[in-house]
């Protein structure tokens, strides 16, 4: 379903309330995951100075702490890489709300390491083995926090429910990761790769001495011929072993605010962002070619 955000005539004398809930007027707060947090904050802030009667707060988390603010109705709507899950739903269904999922970008999550360290690529295989609790070549691997989306979906990659007691660690944030691989030249970070692409000032001055590692996937799986970083290019391809995908939840009214941010940033403006971003947009924008006789 396509809905059309009507613009505010210019210089117009009395313009739409922020009290007032429409598509592109009133005030929401939106729980995103901390690891896509820089993209999110692109998108809030042109949609904001477009539809000036809007006001979104963004509240970023682990994802963990996010889905239950969802389940205890404190909030409304969420940006997350995954759907809710059946029971989830349920929940929020029996007080009748009916959450709906908007897929509108796919994300890769980088393996980065000090520059200083000899290696460039890395076999999936080892990173799940060190998952696993089993020997390999990986011996740090660096998380952003244990509530965290990337912690659940490694756990999911190497089929494991908590993490081994050695050689897996899970700090605070995102740029914690960045510090102590800055820190640490052995060890791997696992990190949005939105964070390497649009780095706050203090990550910008540590990820000037950090590479993101070249991935190989697991046999029989796309990928698995060669060793792929996590850019666009190969998101798109299937070819990089740790993407996902990213949805907009929404456990609001059928109209609204909410409903107006998610449309915004699954279509063209909003995804042309997500392009910028270094992410994989769920469409991709045109492109006008100019063509000269």
């Amino acid at each position: 379903m396509v809905f059309l955000l009507p613009l505010c005539i210019a210089g117009c004398s009395n313009p739409p309330s922020k009290d007032k809930q429409t598509v592109i007027t009133g005030r929401i707060t939106v729980l995103v995951d901390q690891t896509i947090l820089p993209i999110v904050e692109d998108v809030k802030d042109v949609f904001e100075s477009t539809y000036t009667s809007s006001e979104i707060t963004l509240r970023s988390g682990p994802e963990n702490n996010l889905v239950n603010a969802l389940l205890k109705d404190s909030a409304k709507f969420a940006i997350l890489s995954r759907t809710l899950t059946n029971d989830e739903i349920k929940q929020i269904e029996s007080r009748k709300f009916y959450p709906r999922a908007r897929r509108f970008a796919t994300d890769g999550i980088a393996l980065i390491t000090n520059k200083s360290n000899p290696d460039s690529l890395i076999n999936a295989d080892e990173v799940i083995k060190l998952m696993q609790g089993k020997a390999s070549v990986v011996k740090q691997l660096v998380f952003d926090n244990q509530n965290s989306s990337t912690v659940r979906q490694f756990k999911t990659f190497a089929n494991v429910e908590k993490l081994p007691e050695n050689g897996v660690y899970a700090l605070r944030s995102n740029a914690d990761v960045v510090k102590y691989v800055y820190e640490y030249p052995g060890s791997i970070g696992v990190i949005g790769v939105n964070w390497i692409v649009q780095p706050d000032t203090l990550m910008e001055s540590y990820l000037k001495n950090i590479k993101v590692l070249s991935v190989k996937n697991v046999s029989g799986k796309p990928g698995s011929d060669g060793y792929y970083k996590p850019s666009q290019t190969n998101l798109a391809l299937g070819l990089y072993a740790f993407s996902r995908h990213l949805y907009f939840i929404d456990c609001g009214y059928k109209t609204g605010l909410g409903m107006g941010f998610a449309s915004f940033m699954s279509g063209e403006r909003g995804q042309k962002i997500i392009l910028k971003s270094g992410l994989l947009p769920d469409s991709i924008p045109p492109r006008e070619i100019n063509i000269k006789n």
